[in-house]
């Protein structure tokens, strides 16, 4: 019998006792920063602003895997699948499954998808799983994608072989979360923000991210960094919200000082194996 994938400290408390995805940084269920680029900057921020913002992020990562229509996807990270949902209705899969690490993650998606699960039982389906062991066979999607998740991450290459064994052959991997551009995000993101001196999120650099992805046997790696379209209006949104004085606002900082970015990262796996 399977081990049950074991849940870090940090991990456990903020996604499970807290349910991150109800504190004020965050709207409507989903657990990003948000892609800001088509929200209006010339006026205060509003909910619907946020949500979008959240909404479109999903919509940029998911873009970037091509013509998806009738393929099959699977998310690292899923949360309370609200992405899996706009995935489903959206980009025309066959079939989406949601992979998260904690369980009651997954309760509170089949709760809150209860309706779309009822309406497409073979379409959409939430299973536990870490990124790097999923519960999921060889080959079982042409797509994998992850939103503010990879940052948790705590092996990247695990996780890159197991993406590239879960996709079938040229399969395709889209990913968006922060990461350090370089070596000196490594040593000062900790001193600078609690959640990396706490271990909850991970001081990766994307050059580790794409290296092992290549390593893993993906072509076509690439990513890029889209911060100028996340950071500045992400810290406009807190500014309005109960965390204006609190240290959510210090990632603008990391991100002016060159320690902290965003990025689209995406790659084939291999057409031949």
């Amino acid at each position: 019998m399977a081990l049950e994938p074991r849940i870090p400290g940090q991990i456990d408390t903020i996604y499970g006792v807290w349910d991150l995805s109800t504190v004020p940084a965050f709207t409507g269920g989903f657990i990003n920063f948000g892609y800001w680029r088509d929200v209006p900057r010339d006026r205060p921020l509003t909910e619907d602003d946020r949500l979008r913002s959240e909404q479109d992020l999903y919509r940029l990562v998911l873009g970037e895997l091509g013509s998806t229509e009738g393929l099959r996807a699977v998310e690292v990270g899923c949360g309370l699948g609200l992405g899996c949902a706009l995935a489903l209705r959206e980009f025309g899969f066959t079939e989406v499954c949601g992979v998260d690490l904690h369980p009651a993650q997954l309760d509170r998606a089949r709760i809150v998808n209860a309706g779309l699960l009822a309406e497409h039982p073979e379409r959409l389906r939430y299973v536990r799983g870490a990124a790097e062991v999923m519960p999921l066979p060889d080959g079982s999607a042409e797509c994998l994608f992850s939103v503010n998740a990879a940052q948790h991450f705590p092996d990247l290459r695990e996780f890159a072989d197991e993406a590239d064994r879960v996709l079938c052959p040229g399969g395709r991997l889209a990913l968006a979360t922060f990461f350090a551009p370089g070596a000196c995000g490594v040593e000062e993101l900790p001193r600078l923000l609690p959640t990396y001196a706490d271990g909850l999120d991970l001081p990766h650099v994307v050059d580790d991210v794409t290296g092992a992805l290549t390593r893993s046997g993906f072509s076509s790696v690439r990513a890029v960094p889209i911060g100028e379209d996340v950071w500045a209006a992400y810290d406009r949104w807190l500014a309005r919200t109960p965390l204006r004085n609190l240290w959510p606002r210090r990632f603008l900082e990391a991100y002016e000082k060159g320690y902290l970015d965003y990025y689209l990262v995406t790659a084939d796996a291999a057409r031949v194996r």
